[in-house]
């Protein structure tokens, strides 16, 4: 089974790594501009009106800039009943996944493991660096039911 693109798979190659879309530092540091901000307001109005027209979505975001990254998508689900699920992990496993993954910015999880979470409230969390990601799965499961 194919995914579909996540928003920076989808961006039109002038918004990467430009002052206006998005940019990825040598450390892991990312930096978004109007011009990305624009199109992932079209992109969360697109998920709330699946959603709307009543499909189950999961919506996997990493919140930059944590209870404001949230609030911003929160507006744009606004009535519509979301399950916030947190997925956390040490920093160190998160580098040590980033390494063995070889397809992701030196820096930028051990960086954001913990920064992403600051401020943003959950109605379930998982910690995939001390538990099986079945177990996990199981406990937002349950949390859907």
């Amino acid at each position: 089974m194919q995914l579909p693109p996540d928003l920076v798979d989808a961006l039109p190659p002038g918004l990467l790594d430009s002052g206006t879309g998005i940019a990825f530092g040598d450390h892991g540091e990312v930096e978004v501009g109007a011009g990305f901000r624009e199109i992932e307001s079209a992109w969360m109005t697109g998920v709330a009106a699946m959603a709307r027209a009543g499909a189950r979505i999961i919506f996997d975001d990493v919140f930059l800039s944590g209870a404001a990254s949230q609030e911003r998508v929160r507006t744009q689900l606004a009535g519509i009943e979301v399950l916030w699920v947190g997925v956390r992990c040490a920093p160190e496993i998160a580098a040590g996944r980033e390494i063995a993954r070889g397809d992701r910015t030196g820096g930028m999880a051990e960086s954001q493991a913990t920064a992403v979470h600051e401020g943003v409230t959950y109605d379930v969390q998982v910690g995939t660096g001390t538990t099986e990601s079945i177990d996990c799965a199981r406990a937002i499961a349950a949390a859907v039911n």
